[in-house]
């Protein structure tokens, strides 16, 4: 039981008049409303109310006890916003009609992570966040920094040195929200950068992911710019990931996925796991990489800077950056997701895919000790590669029935339905280059 009168109190003693009941959409994006604490525990066990229909992927009607959407906060996420006065950050759970909301893609990973708890396990995650600085000029997007302009621009201090002021109010503010930063860092396109902060819990870590975007995007704002989670706005140049570092402990705090005898650094367990995730990675393809633009990043390409990361291949390999699953000190880096996914979708899919290939004892193939780029080159068969469309991936998450039965058939009916449209109005669209390669050619 909560003491609200205790809570709010302490709230009102640091200014906080109003919580930001946040929630995430299907498409993985931050919504909410502004509600005052005096009301604390009516959210925490009634629930903001909100239009369901009106929410991205709910699946809601548009009459009756379940057309309401509410998102109960968690009292314990509560966080002052320091971009915010007097404004205190919430985050919500979905329900309808007094239950668990099925296509809550925060309650997916909930259920997830129960299971997982059912073992005595416990799922640990760090989220590399990649992010563009863009500006809108003249009606086209630009990277917001005219001096960034190196060919090979990862590290580039004399960009961080301008952008300065943006990047330590970013580390101000993250630190006030509870952030244990590692490092921040120029990434390998113009224009784009990381944030590495401390793993937490796989839930703890999807909520800190979305208290990341939220400050990331409120504090780029207030510099004049706009902080970009599209997977490759730049044609020509490296697309952004949000590679998930995945380990688990057992009830003793033990890693299970950790072995020092073995050449990859993996157990039997790790390399299960492993196997689960390439055996369903044309199916997570969709659900980690879940726009068109997406699979731009996810090509084999040709770089400015002459330097590409992106997975295209299901393999794995001891730091091996080129393929889609990376061991390291015991761990596994999964290099599929980026910014655009619903991260609690993503990290409930990664999860139960990993599980599945534990389950089945599945045996993942050789690993790769070679530079998949540089074997693509030399015209040497390599491994299978990932899906290269959106509508590709879509329809692999439609015939994998473990993942849809384990992800629920109510959220992945909705989320193959809102992803197929975005893929149809894709190909109603008329590109520039479509323009300008055929406007005159005939």
């Amino acid at each position: 039981m909560h003491d609200y009168p205790a809570l709010i109190g302490a709230l009102h003693a640091q200014g906080i008049h109003s919580l930001l009941a946040q929630f995430t959409d299907i498409h993985g994006v931050a919504k909410g409303k502004l509600v005052p604490v005096a009301n604390l525990k009516e959210w925490v066990e009634v629930g903001a109310g909100f239009a369901g229909p009106s929410i991205w992927g709910t699946g809601l009607p548009r009459f009756g006890p379940r057309s309401e959407y509410y998102g109960r906060i968690i009292p314990e996420t509560i966080r002052p916003l320091p971009f915010m006065p007097g404004v205190a950050h919430a985050v919500c759970d979905g329900y309808a009609d007094g239950v668990p909301l099925e296509t809550c893609s925060r309650q997916l990973l909930l259920k997830a992570v129960e299971r997982l708890r059912s073992r005595g396990w416990t799922m640990w995650v760090g989220i590399e966040p990649e992010f563009f600085l863009l500006n809108k000029r003249n009606g086209r997007w630009v990277i917001a920094d005219d001096g960034d302009q190196l060919s090979k621009p990862s590290y580039d201090l004399k960009s961080i040195h301008r952008n300065a002021a943006y990047l330590d109010d970013m580390r101000q503010t993250l630190v006030s929200l509870g952030f244990e930063l590692q490092q921040i860092d120029h990434e390998d396109a113009t224009g784009q950068y990381e944030v590495n902060y401390r793993f937490d819990d796989a839930l703890a870590a999807a909520d800190r992911f979305m208290l990341f975007k939220i400050a990331a995007h409120a504090v780029a704002e207030r510099h004049g710019m706009v902080f970009s989670g599209m997977p490759k706005p730049l044609a020509h140049a490296p697309g952004s990931g949000l590679h998930f570092h995945v380990s688990i402990t057992n009830a003793q705090g033990e890693a299970v996925f950790s072995s020092e005898q073995d050449t990859l650094g993996l157990s039997p367990l790790g390399h299960q796991f492993a196997a689960g995730l390439l055996a369903h990675a044309d199916a997570l393809s969709a659900i980690c990489a879940p726009t068109v633009n997406s699979y731009k990043r996810l090509a084999s390409s040709a770089s400015a800077s002459g330097t590409t990361w992106s997975p295209v291949w299901k393999s794995y390999g001891n730091n091996n950056r080129t393929c889609l699953v990376r061991t390291v000190a015991g761990r596994l880096e999964w290099r599929l997701p980026d910014p655009s996914c619903n991260v609690y979708a993503a990290i409930a899919a990664t999860l139960l895919a990993g599980l599945d290939g534990i389950d089945k004892a599945l045996v993942p193939p050789e690993p790769c000790d070679v530079d998949l780029y540089a074997k693509a080159a030399s015209g040497a068969a390599l491994p299978p590669a990932l899906p290269r469309t959106l509508i590709d991936a879509l329809d692999c998450l439609a015939n994998d029935t473990f993942l849809a039965e384990a992800l629920g058939h109510g959220f992945v009916e909705q989320f193959l339905a809102v992803k197929r449209q975005e893929w149809s109005e894709f190909h109603q669209a008329v590109s520039d280059w479509e323009l300008n390669r055929y406007a005159d050619a005939y």
